[in-house]
C-alpha cells in the first residue's frame, strides 16, 4: 500500500522531502532539524516518520501551545534539549502609547524582508506586546533589518525563551450537518453564508485550507483540516461524526473564541 494515497496530491512533495530526511538520518544515524512547519505539515511527518525503524520525531516551537513549530528526526537514542530547536525569540519594541501594532502589518514586514514563511514560527501578541520566533540562521538578519510594520517604527529585542507570550488557543465547539463535504458548503455551513457569497470568497484567492491558498470551490475537505477565510476568521474541522439518516454529514467545528 502507498504512502501516498492517504494525502491529497498537492502533499506528494512534502512526503518526499520527509523520505528523504527519514533515510539522512538512518544512513548517517543523526538527527535532521526542520524548518518552522504549521500544523498539517507536523501531521504528515508524524505519519512519514511513524513508529519502529529506530526514530523518533520531537516538536517544538517555544513552548506546548505553539502553532508552528520545528520538527527533530532523530536516532531514538537521542533526547533534544529545547537548545536542539535553534529558535531565537524577539519582543518588538515600539512607541506603545502613540502607534498600534497589528498581526497582519508584521506578518507581512516579514515577507517582504524575503524572509520564507517556515523561518520564522508564531506571531505572539498579548495587549500592546508582540513577539516573534526566528530560526537561529535569520536572528541576526532580523535584529538588522526589521525596523517597521507599516508606518510604525519597531525595534526587534532578544529574549529568552523563559519569557515567551502564551499562545492559549481556546474554541468554542458546534455541530453542524453539511450535504457535502465541498468547502463551499463547509464555508457557508460554518459562517451562515449563501452559497452564492461563499464561493466568490474562495475565487476570489481569500480563503486558505491548512495554510494553503484554495481557489476551488469543490475541494474536498478533509477531518481535521483548518479553514481560514479572511475577515471571517477560522474554522477548526474537529471530527466527522458519521451521518444523518437522511444521509447528510453530521460535523464537529470548532471556532476560536474572540
Amino acid at each position: 500500500m502507498s504512502i501516498y494515497q492517504h494525502f491529497r496530491k498537492e502533499e506528494h512533495s512534502l512526503i518526499d522531502q520527509v523520505l528523504d530526511w527519514k533515510q539522512l538520518v538512518l544512513d548517517e544515524y543523526r538527527p535532521k532539524l526542520t524548518d518552522f512547519l504549521d500544523p498539517r505539515e507536523q501531521r504528515i511527518v508524524s505519519s512519514v516518520i511513524g513508529k519502529g525503524e529506530g526514530l523518533e520525531v520531537f516538536f517544538s516551537g517555544g513552548q506546548e501551545n505553539a502553532e508552528r513549530k520545528r520538527a527533530i528526526i532523530a536516532p531514538d537514542y537521542f533526547e533534544p534539549g529545547v537548545n536542539d530547536f535553534e529558535y531565537t525569540l524577539f519582543e518588538l519594541q515600539y512607541p506603545v502609547k502613540f502607534a498600534t501594532l497589528e498581526h497582519p502589518k508584521i506578518l507581512g514586514t516579514l515577507m517582504g524582508l524575503g524572509i520564507k514563511r517556515e523561518k520564522f514560527g508564531d506571531i505572539l501578541n498579548q495587549e500592546d506586546r508582540f513577539q516573534i520566533i526566528v530560526t537561529n540562521d535569520i536572528a541576526d538578519y532580523v535584529k538588522l533589518n526589521l525596523e517597521s510594520a507599516g508606518k510604525t517604527k519597531i525595534r526587534p529585542e532578544e529574549k529568552p525563551l523563559e519569557e515567551i507570550l502564551p499562545n492559549d488557543l481556546i474554541l468554542d465547539w458546534t455541530n453542524k450537518t453539511v450535504s457535502s463535504m465541498r468547502l463551499d458548503i463547509l464555508l457557508a455551513e460554518g459562517y451562515n453564508l449563501s452559497r452564492s457569497k461563499a464561493k466568490p470568497l474562495i475565487q476570489q484567492d481569500k480563503v486558505k485550507v491548512n495554510w494553503r491558498h484554495v481557489t476551488d470551490p469543490s475541494f474536498i475537505i478533509q477531518e481535521e483540516d483548518v479553514i481560514s477565510v479572511r475577515g471571517y476568521g477560522r474554522m477548526y474541522v474537529a471530527a466527522i461524526e458519521g451521518n444523518t439518516r437522511k444521509g447528510k454529514i453530521k460535523l464537529t467545528l470548532g471556532f476560536p473564541q474572540s
